[in-house]
């Protein structure tokens, strides 16, 4: 598209300049083609062939009897007026002075539009548009204007601590006399580490909306381009731009693609980052002090950065900015639900406490789902149900009903994630069972899925072991029904979840008293993918291997132990699911015990649609001590 205009505007540009000489030129060249010398022209006159001249100084314009015209150039200081007028020609006499004023624009204003063109041009090279050809070195950092969409630390919610580390950042810009009366300096830089949609971004955007100051905005794929130098030349414009509206705040998001370690990758590095990085880090603690500048980067790969970049007095202060916690998702879920009118059913504790894992922007996309869900409907009001209705289509995926299943794909559905739930009942340290479906979501033809009472914050070893049984109990469930041969693919998902959390049980967190408490993460091929940090021997290989095999077939035969002394049990619930299609964890109770849920408060006929509480469905990872977030099993 960018081609195609600048070709149609040196095509208009050259049919410009055509046409502007064929103005001032073509009548005159049009002229000279017909012209005729001086004493043909005498001839024609004794022959009475001439009807009228014009004399423009010594060019004459002359008509002929047939009317045709031509010009000729008569001899200086010859006056032939007296002879024309004795042979009856009509003799007309024009002004010098405006026919040459007339000739002197025809030949000059070509050249005056071409050097105007020229000087335009020119200007546009060389900085007067950042987008321009010589552009190249000018920052593309944008002055953040706040009159429409205003920010403030009121609209942040859930990350307390991170918010009183940037308070004290604006109150150091708006009263730097109450830090500096005690020798206390302003920050240089603040990063801001976290996963992605936990709120970095919009913090800087508070920040911008308390402070009152200038604040210039970037990302950091702005500064590289494929030019060495460039990156280095639009750093200094960019704190160029920034002294001169000191006290300011300059926040890069995205630091990880200017600023990853020196010298590591193919080859050594890329010169144009790195000399990028160098300029960035002169800046921003050089020899030449930038005082009054304040710089605000974000990131979710702090692993990758330069140990210069993260030292005091560059980035003085690194805050981390989490997934928030129960308390946190709620006050998230208030800020949020305040855009959108709630119904008075709603309960947002209760939606927090269903959504552990969830980041900001999560929550965020889960209230504009229940809206969105609302709205479809007719609905005035968002209401409880909506909102149960749209954490399932974000968690677990969107109901596929149109899904064509045989009846025996749904009984070994049925009885697969019947496994599941009883399993999980079974054993105490699992979390509990809050809903069991067998409603194809996503690409999972059913799931169980569990929520922990409150967030997780580590696992433990007899934690992690019961939960690879409840992994298990869905392939247990199949052989014990269907045989060993009537085993399907089903299972394939649990297997892989089983197998990293095994593994990670045994390389990651030393719960293999074999193996010790070594991390073999990073050597063991095939896990993390780094066989760069050290070599281990065959049959450490080998004894690894052996340990996940162990943990693995303990669970798998305790869930197929509990599974056989619960038959009737399970049978029930297997029968319940296929009856009901879904049920929640205090249904699932009562049809394990027999209850019949045929009341009007007690459950919905088959394929009903039911309010839940679930959780969210994570990554192929296992839970690192930190993660709160349970994993649907299916």
């Amino acid at each position: 598209m960018g081609n195609a205009r600048n070709i149609a505007f040196w095509v208009v540009l050259f049919v410009l300049v055509l046409a502007l000489f064929n103005l001032f030129n073509g009548g005159a060249g049009s002229m000279d083609s017909r012209s005729i010398s001086y004493s043909d022209f005498m001839a024609r006159v004794e022959k009475s062939e001439v009807k009228s001249v014009v004399m423009d100084g010594e060019q004459l314009i002359v008509t002929g009897s047939d009317d045709k015209t031509y010009t000729t150039i008569r001899p200086q200081g010859e006056d032939i007026a007296d002879k024309l007028i004795a042979k009856n020609v009509d003799v007309r006499v024009e002004r010098q002075s405006q026919s040459g004023f007339m000739s002197l624009i025809g030949v000059w204003l070509p050249f005056i539009v071409l050097i105007g063109i020229w000087i335009f041009f020119m200007n546009r090279m060389q900085g007067g548009g950042k987008g321009g050809a010589m552009g190249f070195g000018k920052s593309r950092a944008k002055m953040l204007t706040e009159k429409h969409g205003r920010v403030t630390f009121d609209d942040v919610a859930g990350i307390d601590e991170a918010k009183e580390e940037l308070e004290e950042i604006v109150e150091f810009l708006r009263n730097p006399q109450k830090f500096s009366r005690l020798g206390g300096k302003i920050p240089k830089g603040a990063l801001l580490v976290g996963p992605p949609g936990t709120g970095k971004t919009l913090l800087a955007r508070a920040i911008a909306g308390e402070a009152g100051v200038p604040f210039f905005t970037i990302s950091g794929s702005d500064f590289v381009e494929m030019f060495v130098g460039v990156g280095a030349s639009r750093v200094r414009d960019m704190f160029e731009q920034a002294k001169k509206s000191a006290p300011c705040i300059v926040f890069i998001d995205e630091i990880d693609a200017v600023g990853r370690a020196r010298g590591v990758g193919i080859g050594g590095g890329n010169d144009e980052r790195e000399q990028t990085l160098n300029q960035l880090l002169v800046e921003m603690d050089g020899f030449d002090a930038n005082e009054g500048v304040i710089i605000i980067a974000a990131t979710n790969r702090k692993d990758v950065l330069d140990p210069a970049l993260l030292r005091p007095g560059r980035f003085d202060r690194q805050i981390y900015v989490p997934n928030p916690d129960i308390k946190g998702r709620e006050k998230i879920l208030n800020v949020h639900a305040r855009k959108v009118p709630v119904g008075p059913d709603v309960d947002l504790r209760i939606i927090a406490r269903g959504t552990p894992g969830f980041s900001g922007a999560d929550l965020m996309n889960l209230v504009n789902e229940a809206a969105l869900a609302a709205a479809r409907i007719g609905r005035r009001f968002v209401s409880m149900e909506d909102f149960e209705n749209a954490k399932d289509k974000v968690m677990l995926g969107v109901e596929r009903r149109s899904m064509v299943l045989t009846p025996e794909q749904k009984e070994k559905t049925a009885y697969h994630e019947a496994g599941h739930a009883i399993v999980g009942l079974s054993l105490p340290k699992c979390d509990p069972v809050y809903k069991a479906t067998i409603i194809p979501r996503g690409g999972a033809l059913g799931m169980v899925v569990s929520l922990p009472e409150m967030d997780r914050l580590n696992y433990h070893k007899d934690e992690a072991k019961q939960k690879i049984a409840m992994t298990m109990a869905g392939k247990a469930a199949e052989i014990i029904k269907y045989g060993e041969e009537g085993v399907s693919n089903g299972p394939a998902g649990d297997i892989q979840q089983a197998s990293q959390l095994a593994r990670a049980m045994v390389m990651r967190w030393g719960m293999s008293d074999k193996v010790g408490a070594i991390d073999y993460s990073e050597a063991h091929e095939g896990y993390s993918g780094n066989t760069a940090g050290f070599s281990i021997s065959a049959h450490t290989k080998e004894l690894i291997e052996k340990e996940v095999f162990d943990l693995i077939e303990e669970g798998y035969q305790e869930a197929r132990r509990i599974l056989l002394e619960k038959e009737e049990e399970f049978e029930r619930l297997a029968k319940g699911l296929l009856e009901y299609e879904t049920l929640t964890g205090e249904e699932i109770g009562k049809v394990i015990r027999g209850v019949a849920l045929g009341g009007e408060d007690d459950g919905p006929g088959p394929g009903s649609r039911i309010p839940t509480v679930t959780t969210q469905p994570r990554p192929d990872t296992p839970r690192p001590a930190g993660d709160g977030a349970a994993v649907p099993q299916g």
